[in-house]
Formats: C-alpha cells, structure tokens, sequence
C-alpha cells in the first residue's frame, strides 16, 4: 500500500477487507500483525486497532492466545446473511425508485444493456462487473448511507459463497431477468414492484447458494 501520507488504522482495515472480499485472504488465514504491518507500512499498534474493527464487523475473528485469522462463515450464517442483506437491499431499491433522477434512469438501463449483452457473448467477467455496479448503483441512488454500510459488511462476510455462486454455469442466465426486473421497477419508479424484485432475486441467490454448497 503506497500513499503520500502516514498509513491509518482505517487505511489498514480497508486493505484487510478488500483482501478478504477479492479472496486474496481465504478464511481461516492466520493475519500476523507484524507480517501485515510490514506490508502496507503501518506501526503496529494501527493494525491491532484495524484488527479490532474487522473483528467488530465480523470480518475476522480473534483467538486467545492464537491472534486473528479470517473468520469461516457457515452455511447457515450465510444463508442468515442473504437473508438480512435482501431486508435491507429491498429497502434500498424502494427508495431508489422514489429518488431516481432521468440520468440515473439511464445509466441503470445502460447496465442492463451491458448485462444482457454479456450473457448472450458469454462474457461472465463484464456481467460479474456489471451486477457489482447495479447493485452499488440501487445503493447510492437510494442514498441510505445506514443501510449502505449495512449491505457492505453483509456481502463482505459472505463473499466466499457469492464466488462460489457465479462461477457456476448457467448462473447468470437465471440471474439477468430478475436484475432486469429491478432496473424496470426502479426507472418506472414503481418503489412496490422494486422492493419486491429486489428481495425476489437475493432470495433467490440464497435458494442457489444453498444448492450449489450441497451438490458440492
């Protein structure tokens, strides 16, 4: 991590959670504080504080004696996970729908342009990037910032099985419909229509979770 400022407790956090979230740190990676303020150029006493934060935000998990390691999340606190996140994240499409302004209306149908051009050329990495946006689009657009922090901590502790999800064949021709149906709630502000395809897809990310995490 170069910056042209002392490194933060917050800087340190973010290299952390973003190492988790791109499954560069896998769960149970043993996180020594020394090796981790070697590598971003912090002083201890900032990694231990970041350390603490992660553990509060359930990112990892400290052991007596042992240190912290990235926390494993069962398949039952994923499922939880999903379970709250579509809570929360259909709150979100519903404002978004009250709120969306017409440039917004035309990025968000630009991304289900994008998406369905991806599936049809096979493009799993353009539709992966394009869910990302979407979903953090809804999210700015409803400008719920509780919520949003919400939503982040939530995919961040069950990332594992959201990568295990989209690298399944086939996944993202059932998922693109249901992200259309989002799009088209959401720019005929329709805020009922867009709760409910919000809350439809995650359940339905939590049914194939499930199914994938038992077939393997």
């Amino acid at each position: 991590m170069k910056t042209s400022r002392p490194v933060t407790a917050a800087d340190v956090a973010q290299y952390i959670r973003t190492s988790i979230t791109s499954g560069e740190m896998v769960p149970g990676q043993r996180l020594v504080e020394a090796d981790l303020a070697e590598a971003v150029g912090a002083s201890r006493g900032h990694v231990r504080s970041a350390l603490a934060d992660l553990a509060v935000e359930g990112l990892i998990e400290r052991i007596q004696n042992r240190g912290a390691r990235v926390r494993q999340v069962t398949l039952e606190e994923a499922l939880e996970i999903i379970e709250v996140r579509a809570a929360v994240e259909a709150l979100c499409a519903a404002k978004a729908a009250e709120k969306v302004s017409e440039d917004e209306i035309t990025e968000l149908r630009d991304i289900g342009t994008n998406m369905t051009d991806a599936v049809e050329t096979g493009n799993q990495a353009a539709y992966a990037r394009g869910n990302e946006l979407l979903h953090a689009a809804i999210i700015r657009i409803a400008d719920q910032k509780t919520a949003a922090e919400t939503i982040r901590r939530l995919q961040a502790q069950a990332v594992r099985y959201q990568y295990r999800l989209s690298a399944q064949p086939g996944r993202s021709q059932v998922s693109l419909p249901e992200h259309l149906a989002i799009i088209e709630a959401v720019c005929t502000r329709d805020a009922d229509a867009a709760r409910d395809a919000m809350h439809a897809h995650l359940s339905s990310v939590a049914g194939a979770i499930q199914g994938v995490t038992s077939a393997g």
